[in-house]
């Protein structure tokens, strides 16, 4: 394959062209002083050619050795742009040269830092990369896991369940909880006057006030069975204050109720009253339900006895088992209650009744 530094427009080829025109030129003028001009070719003239073709035979020499270096830089700086060789030039020339290699050594240096620098920020790039997809995971999760919590439990406990996640709402297990039941009496003969919309309505209304209640007193909603709700109280405070924390929550539940009849009667609506059941024992904790659908809630003989006593528990009254009763003692006021026998129990219950009414009898 011919080099592509034999060509014309290369500064070889171009050497090789100016010396044939240097060598050629003088010769065809002696010739033709001699042939036309009929001037003897004298021992003289033959000197002078001679020194004259000498002359140009180390101009010639010279111009290549030049060219010779010249190639060589060439294709040391060929060989470090196709990665063949990474070292600096090192080449013995003329000082021209010598320069222009010392140079380019310069900017390769500067241009392979640039190089590793680039590699580094990449390299840095991906770890952003992947800590934000990371963090994007996260965030999407924590989202879902909001969503999911927002059913269960208010705003104010979402960040807490979040941050300590590993610890909240534990799969099937058996702990101490406290229940709450809540009912409105004589919901049936109530309903009968009313309009199926206005029924909606006022229940949204009711349940509204009493699920922020229950979560703003680090409650778990349940469920809502008809006009009843179901909260449970122990899952997620991180203190043992669940009997204290529902029973606070019934208070302000009363409370809620007797202020949003007031409201009703102003405005000639339909008016109720609640009772309510409370009571503190072990209880299964887990998602129970089928393949199709799933509830997280509580079972066993503690959740069966706050509703029975939520069933004694008339208008205005709130019912608390012996347990919540004996966790809360000294923090409210209350009157104790006959014992009562609930089915599948051999030993009655003894249930309290918390005095909430007049301002005395508030928690102290």
């Amino acid at each position: 394959m011919k080099s592509k530094y034999q060509n014309p427009n290369s500064f070889v080829g171009k050497t090789r062209i100016v010396f044939v025109l240097l060598a050629l030129l003088p010769f065809l003028v002696v010739l033709y002083v001699c042939v036309y001009e009929h001037i003897e070719l004298t021992e003289r003239i033959t000197l002078f050619s001679a020194l004259i073709l000498f002359s140009i035979l180390t101009g010639f020499c010279l111009l290549r050795m030049f060219a010779d270096k010249l190639v060589d830089l060439s294709r040391e700086t060929d060989n470090i742009a196709s990665g063949e060789k990474s070292d600096p030039i090192q080449i013995e020339a003329d000082q021209e040269l010598n320069n222009i290699a010392g140079n380019f050594n310069i900017i390769h240096k500067k241009l392979k830092g640039l190089n590793i620098n680039i590699k580094k920020q990449s390299v840095q790039l991906m770890i952003y990369a992947r800590d934000l997809s990371l963090a994007y995971k996260k965030t999407k999760e924590e989202e879902e896991l909001r969503r999911t919590l927002s059913r269960y439990v208010g705003e104010n406990l979402i960040e807490k369940l979040i941050s300590s996640k590993d610890e909240m709402f534990p799969e099937n297990e058996q702990r101490e909880v406290t229940i709450l039941f809540a009912d409105i009496r004589s919901f049936s003969a109530i309903s009968k006057n009313m309009e199926a919309e206005e029924v909606v309505v006022m229940l949204n209304e009711f349940f509204s006030i009493m699920t922020d209640i229950v979560f703003r007193n680090n409650g778990v909603l349940d469920k809502f069975i008809g006009d009843q709700i179901m909260a449970v109280f122990g899952l997620v405070s991180s203190e043992n204050s669940g009997p204290h924390d529902a029973v606070k929550t019934s208070i302000e539940m009363q409370d809620a109720t007797e202020e949003l009849m007031k409201m009703r009667s102003r405005n000639e609506k339909e008016t109720f009253e609640i009772g309510i059941g409370i009571n503190t024992g072990n209880a299964i904790v887990g998602n129970v339900g089928s393949e199709n659908r799933i509830d997280y809630t509580v079972i066993g003989d503690s959740v069966n006895i706050a509703a029975r006593l939520e069933q004694i528990a008339k208008g205005g009254k709130i019912i608390i088992g012996e347990e919540t009763y004996r966790q809360t003692q000294g923090r409210f006021h209350t009157q104790k209650k006959k014992e009562i026998y609930v089915k599948n129990m051999a030993e009655p219950v003894v249930c309290h009744s918390v005095l909430w009414k007049d301002h005395q009898y508030r928690e102290k």
